[in-house]
């Protein structure tokens, strides 16, 4: 719906409704029916024209910070001056009478508010705001600075996963960061860091990876950028929450171990060495415990073990469920409203004897020193709106989705197949002019770029696959044909035709994505082990097949033309088996962000080598995954999934981990350990020989992997614990040299409560992906 200053008046006039029946006294029906659409004006007037606050501190009147001490005298003065009342208004976001105004502007004027939390103007302390991010700023900019009409969105981020580019993804969450703050935001829920666990997870494209590692290193970089212009970043969602349907009810059963070695390591790393602002916990429930009332998680491990100094905040309206037991367990602010942190409870559990004041103040001390240390701090530049979606963001975000684009197959074609040329691979396609070039499938002219949950974005303009090929194409004088697949046998006899084939699949917002709708049918799913009524958009995958008209589509041109392309548009891994064989090539371009079309093209002509590596793995068939539902009250996250429970187990996969294919060649030699025996507090150091040995220039990305074949306890195979990416020209090579810590290389040991490192011979492994034939093996020691 488009909404412009008109519709003030039309709410002014319904208000004017309503006044004019109280002044002349009109009963009956008619003054009824005049009362409820009058309140109905007001509710949606009030709504439309929100207030926006501002969230920054007047630093004239607080002293000057320098030091933790400083920081910690002001904050502790602050508390001394407010009252119990002030102290529980630190403790939510807004009041629960917003709410109605966030459902009428999201589902009605489709943009969402800011979130507001705490603040207290007599003592000059204004409120901070609240924006998802994981893609770009989740904001209305037209109701914060300016006339921008979106920001730039970015390719999901499992497509920068893929690109296992640590300092893309730096620049990419400056410029995110940036635009927050120009949109008046300073408090933003990302990184999310929940593992892929299972393909069919509907939320899989706001993470990087089934592997902590890759996790971690990404999730870090993101928090650093975001800190670094004082938006404070809020990781989430702590923790085991990898199902979507059942999240609000369902209780992840997990060992002491898995817990420890498998969900919480990428938290600790972006906790420990990011120094984040904020964490959120998960709606599920661990081993009997909501998240939002699980003292081991949110006091034992996140702040005694790590040394956590932010604040924890619930995940939204749903995330908690007791004041009292989310006070002792150490929950800082509930989110988005006062839900349960209510005045009267919390005043009734201090007589009570639940907790004393003095809790309340060591809970509001977090959270208003962290508003105060960003607050406070000097900004390293200035935030105008003109900032937001620069021709040097847009710029990146089509570098973004060029490096994260994952090619997966890429066969020879016969001479006779392709421009009277000698035997060549399909992709990249022919330059030739005269040539039709056929684009065909329901998602190919479509603007998809992914969840439109708390995760999605307003961008100024989105460039399809179709309307890249045909903006590519044009330059080269072809006729580029749109065919939407309404008619297989069409579409059959288009692709036996044209010179080259580009068929788009996929996904969209509505089959897989954040599952908004937390209702008694969804829960009652949960506990039934099955869907009752209707799919709702978003949430889990059922099944990890393509739609059945994209399955179909796929049969029917499969074998028409062998210069053909399947390009796969989606969040996570699907089941290719039905056509994999059948195909030529196969491009994964996830969602690719606002410039995702232009960046296949070139990726499909070569302008851009490919470069991207799956950031999780494939199987051959489905029953090769751990064990996953939508819909289910209980379930057990084991100690292997992805690529540790397929080495474990010894399955090969369709597509390992790690693995991309280029348009040129990369071979490995020469690796040497230079110090092959070491202490637990030394680092593990070794080089080898990368070379380009293909004809065009590249980027690669060379993976490190720890084995652990003489473990005295169960252990993975192997475990990702490096990686670097290099720019290659032709004939060109280039010594990487690669460390690892000896501390990560430690397993958790549940009896003793502590990591230890084993005194052993280790395996590392180096090379382009996880599977063994990728990989030079070497071993070293540590005593």
């Amino acid at each position: 719906m488009k909404i412009d200053k008109r519709i003030k008046s039309v709410f002014k006039g319904l208000i004017a409704l309503f006044v004019l029946a109280i002044s002349y006294n009109i009963l009956g029906w008619l003054g009824i029916l005049l009362a409820i659409v009058a309140g109905i004006g007001f509710m949606l007037y009030q709504a439309y024209d929100y207030p926006v606050h501002t969230v920054e501190f007047e630093k004239d009147k607080f002293p000057e910070v320098k030091t933790e001490q400083d920081l910690d005298n002001v904050t502790h003065q602050l508390i001394g001056e407010m009252s119990l009342d002030e102290k529980i208004d630190q403790m939510y976001g807004e009041t629960v009478d917003r709410m109605a105004n966030l459902g009428i502007n999201h589902l009605l004027f489709h943009r969402l508010p800011h979130f507001y939390v705490a603040g207290n103007e007599r003592l000059n302390i204004p409120r901070f705001a609240f924006s998802d991010g994981p893609r770009g700023v989740k904001s209305n900019l037209e109701r914060t600075r300016g006339d921008k009409k979106g920001v730039t969105s970015f390719p999901i981020s499992m497509a920068r996963g893929a690109s296992f580019d640590l300092e893309m993804e730096s620049r990419i969450y400056e410029v995110i960061a940036k635009e927050m703050r120009a949109s008046g935001v300073n408090f933003t829920g990302t990184p999310t860091v929940n593992l892929l666990r299972h393909p069919a997870w509907g939320r899989a494209q706001e993470v990087y990876s089934e592997d902590p590692w890759l996790m971690g290193e990404m999730g870090l970089k993101a928090t650093l950028s975001l800190q670094k212009h004082n938006v404070m970043s809020c990781v989430k969602h702590f923790a085991l929450n990898s199902i979507e349907n059942s999240r609000f009810v369902v209780d992840v059963e997990v060992d002491e171990r898995t817990l420890r070695e498998v969900y919480l390591p990428h938290f600790e790393k972006i906790i420990k060495d990011g120094d984040v602002a904020s964490v959120m916990t998960a709606y599920n429930k661990v081993n009997g415990v909501y998240c939002g009332n699980h003292k081991e998680l949110i006091t034992d491990i996140l702040r005694d073990e790590w040394g956590f100094k932010g604040f924890v905040v619930n995940d939204f309206i749903y995330g908690t469920h007791d004041a009292v037991e989310s006070i002792n367990a150490g929950l800082n602010v509930e989110m988005p409203f006062q839900k349960h942190y209510k005045h009267s409870t919390i005043k009734q559990a201090i007589a009570d004897g639940e907790f004393t004041e003095k809790r309340i103040d060591e809970l509001v001390f977090d959270t208003l020193k962290m508003q105060l240390k960003y607050g406070l701090a000097q900004d390293p530049i200035e935030y105008p709106d003109s900032i937001i979606a620069t021709p040097d963001s847009i710029a990146l975000t089509k570098e973004a989705a060029e490096k994260g684009m994952v090619l997966l197959k890429n066969s020879e074609v016969k001479n006779s197949d392709v421009d009277g040329s000698s035997a060549q691979q399909v992709l990249p396609f022919s330059k030739a002019s005269g040539q039709t070039v056929a684009v065909i499938g329901r998602l190919a002219d479509v603007k998809n770029t992914g969840d439109e949950g708390s995760s999605g974005t307003v961008e100024p303009y989105v460039i399809t696959p179709y309307q890249g090929i045909a903006a590519y194409n044009e330059k080269l004088g072809n006729n580029v044909v749109l065919d939407t697949a309404s008619d297989l046998n069409a579409s059959k006899e288009l692709a036996t035709n044209a010179d080259q084939i580009v068929v788009v699949v996929g996904y969209t917002h509505v089959e897989e994505g954040e599952f908004l709708l937390a209702s008694e049918k969804a829960n009652k799913s949960a506990y039934a082990g099955k869907r009752i009524g209707k799919k709702a958009k978003g949430g889990d995958r059922e099944s990890l097949k393509l739609m059945p008209e994209d399955e179909a589509l796929i049969q029917a041109v499969a074998k028409t033309n062998k210069n053909l392309v399947v390009v796969y548009v989606g969040g996570s891994g699907i089941d290719m088996s039905a056509w994999n064989d059948d195909v030529p090539a196969i491009l994964f371009s996830w969602y690719s962000g606002m410039e995702g079309g232009n960046a296949l093209a070139n990726i499909l002509y070569g302008d851009v080598n490919p470069s991207g590596k799956l950031p999780f793995s494939i199987a051959k068939q489905e029953s090769d995954y751990p064990y996953f539902t939508p819909y289910t009250a209980k379930i057990t996250y084991g100690y292997y999934h992805g690529y540790t429970l397929f080495d474990k187990k010894d399955i090969e996969p369709a597509y390992p981990f790690g693995f991309g294919l280029s348009y040129t060649n990369y071979d490995y030699s020469d690796l040497t350990i230079e110090n092959s025996t070491l202490s637990e507090n030394d680092s593990l150091k070794v080089t080898v020989t990368v070379t380009n040995s293909g004809d065009v220039s590249g980027d690669e990305i060379i993976q490190l992997y720890i084995g652990f074949a003489n473990s005295a306890v169960d252990r993975p195979v192997k475990l990702l614990r490096g990686f670097d990416r290099i720019s290659l020209a032709a004939g060109e090579s280039k010594v990487v040299e690669l460390e690892v810590a000896a501390k990560d290389m430690a397993w958790y040991n549940p009896e003793a409560k502590a990591w230890q490192v084993e005194h052993m011979e280790h395996e590392v492994y180096v090379g382009s992906s996880s599977a063994k034939k990728d990989l030079l093996t070497a071993n070293f020691a540590i005593k």
